[in-house]
């Protein structure tokens, strides 16, 4: 299955062309599944036809889903209440009814993860298209599974078997149920569904679509995410110009005239950078199926969609960090980790142990180092033209002799 997450500035119109691209991809013969994650139902807004927390039948080859983030809560808390049922006895602690459980903040995020899960896991969709929530939470939500994930090992390493198998001589020497076992399996069944969730977003079939109007706001806020992006790792197909104004509406209407400049000058500088697709404004807000055909959205692979050409490319690069091998010219081996867009300043570096901090503007990622960096030491660093080179300089202690 494919994945197009979908994102953008607030108020670019991400979640209408979210829609109108999974109507082009359905319409086209792809079995189409839409995911929402708004609390509001702006998609069945958009869509004409409500959505909820049960899949709904847009057109043939579409279905809308938008989990129920406070039910999907309360069954979550529920369900771990019950599991740890030993402990929270052990303790003296009263559980919590189901009718009195409030959704905290990043519940949300953890059940629209859950539902990215399920999705890829059903394959009963050949397309899932995800209008994520604004750049800003929307990078933060893609990170979590990985992060999430390295605390859990950080807390609880699975290597501690000594724990889990003293745990019925501790028992009987407090005289009293240990619920370390307990603890150690949760751990390793949040881990597991974490995975899963990561797994989709890192797969090579899923890419990442921007969204943004045409001006300096949106350049601003594409760059910001184009660098959260690329320190994730995450593939981006498109750059999608929403609400292009037509060229005559300067003529029509003097006072247009500084707009329209404006966006052509934003899309030319996109063009020379990024592979867009300019979606025109209707002059009102799209409602309806015929509507969200009218926008002409890029479907599945924008290489072949006949109104895409030329502006998209045909396909989505790989982001890769790749190590080069300058042992025998400089004595060093060379991580490239693309930055694009980072700036000089507000980049900065640090390892601890076998991880290094990778902190980019506002956005930070702790990354393990691959296994041949991990006997070396931080040699230096440099940024040239969006690509952070980071230098390592083998530690003759443990460099394999004769290397």
């Amino acid at each position: 299955m494919r994945t197009i997450l979908i994102t953008g500035p607030g108020g670019s119109g991400r979640t209408t062309v979210a829609a109108a691209t999974a109507l082009a991809a359905a319409r086209a013969g792809t079995r189409t599944l839409l995911l929402g994650a708004d609390r509001d139902d702006t998609l069945g807004a958009v869509l004409g036809v409500p959505t909820g927390p049960a899949p709904v039948g847009v057109e043939p080859r579409l279905t809308a889903w938008r989990p129920d983030a406070d039910q999907g809560f309360r069954d979550g808390l529920a369900a771990l209440q019950d599991r740890a049922a030993s402990a929270l006895d052990l303790l003296g602690a009263t559980r919590l009814d189901h009718e009195e459980l409030t959704p905290l903040p990043g519940a949300g995020e953890l059940v629209l993860l859950r539902a990215l899960r399920e999705a890829a896991l059903a394959e009963a969709h050949d397309l899932l298209v995800v209008d994520l929530p604004p750049a800003p939470r929307a990078l933060a939500l893609l990170a979590l599974p990985e992060e999430l994930r390295r605390y859990l090992r950080r807390l609880l390493p699975p290597e501690r078997q000594a724990a889990r198998a003293l745990r019925p001589v501790l028992g009987r020497l407090a005289g009293v149920p240990m619920p370390t076992e307990a603890l150690y399996e949760a751990a390793a069944r949040w881990d597991l569904e974490l995975a899963a969730a990561e797994a989709v977003v890192a797969d090579r079939n899923t890419v990442v679509r921007l969204v943004a109007e045409p001006g300096p706001a949106g350049d601003d806020a594409v760059r910001a995410a184009t660098l959260g992006l690329a320190l994730r790792g995450l593939r981006t197909d498109l750059l999608v110009a929403n609400r292009v104004l037509p060229e005559d509406a300067a003529r029509a209407d003097g006072w247009l005239a500084g707009p329209v400049a404006q966006q052509r000058k934003t899309l030319e500088e996109w063009r020379g950078t990024y592979a867009v697709r300019a979606l025109a404004h209707l002059g009102h807000d799209p409602r309806g199926a015929e509507d969200l055909a009218a926008l002409a959205a890029p479907g599945v692979d924008p290489g072949v969609d006949p109104g895409a050409a030329p502006d998209a490319a045909p396909d989505a690069a790989p982001v890769e960090w790749s190590v080069t091998d300058r042992l025998a010219g400089d004595g060093v081996l060379v991580w490239h980790i693309p930055l694009p867009g980072a700036v000089r300043d507000e980049v900065d570096l640090v390892r601890r142990g076998d991880e290094l901090v990778v902190t980019a503007g506002p956005f930070r990622r702790i990354v393990p180092l691959p296994s041949v960096l991990r006997r070396c030491a931080v040699d230096g660093a440099a940024l040239r033209e969006g690509v952070l080179a980071v230098r390592f300089a083998p530690d003759p202690r443990l460099w394999p002799r004769g290397r």
